[in-house]
């Protein structure tokens, strides 16, 4: 049997963006119960040239949603709104992610799996791609690149994380 595109993408990017989820959760109670502010963690980064913490979870949502509806049109270009600078913020857009790739017929992906997709920074950089090499080759390696990311950033500030945070709810036969 072959793979589906939705299959080798939605239920994967459902399953860690639970997982991001519970790391807004767990970052938010443990501001709550050690005393740190929420922006010590929404603004957290590895290093001064990366981006913190809020960042990386909006990035999720970029490369997901975000990534799955720009399919559609042929055309990503990155959201460059500032990233949610609440925990409720980061929870609504993780949310919003979640309903929409909920959402996802797979049929009508794989009728766009062999479009063309290009993304696009203004004049600046443009890369050809099939909808389906741009999901899986692009967007799929970031989304789980931001989604570790904002998991190291937890760890480094002390949250007690362990991978089965990061893993989620597995998809178990039953």
């Amino acid at each position: 049997m072959a793979l589906s595109l939705h299959s080798a993408l939605i239920p994967s990017m459902m399953q860690v963006l639970g997982s991001v989820e519970g790391f807004v959760d767990k970052a938010h109670a443990w501001c709550d119960e050690h005393g740190h502010s929420h922006q010590e963690i929404i603004g957290a980064r590895l290093i001064d040239d990366m981006l913190p913490f809020s960042y990386q979870v909006k990035s999720c949502w970029t490369h997901s949603a975000h990534a799955v509806a720009s399919a559609q049109t042929g055309l990503f270009t990155p959201e460059m709104s500032p990233p949610p600078d609440s925990f409720d913020g980061l929870r609504d857009k993780l949310a919003e992610a979640t309903t929409m790739l909920s959402a996802v017929d797979e049929a009508e992906l794989e009728n766009l799996a062999g479009n063309d997709m290009r993304f696009q920074i203004g004049d600046r950089l443009r890369m050809d791609f099939t909808v389906q090499d741009f999901l899986l080759s692009f967007s799929q390696p970031n989304f789980y690149f931001h989604a570790a990311t904002a998991y190291d950033i937890l760890r480094m500030k002390g949250l007690a994380l362990g991978k089965r945070d990061y893993l989620g709810a597995l998809r178990l036969k039953t």
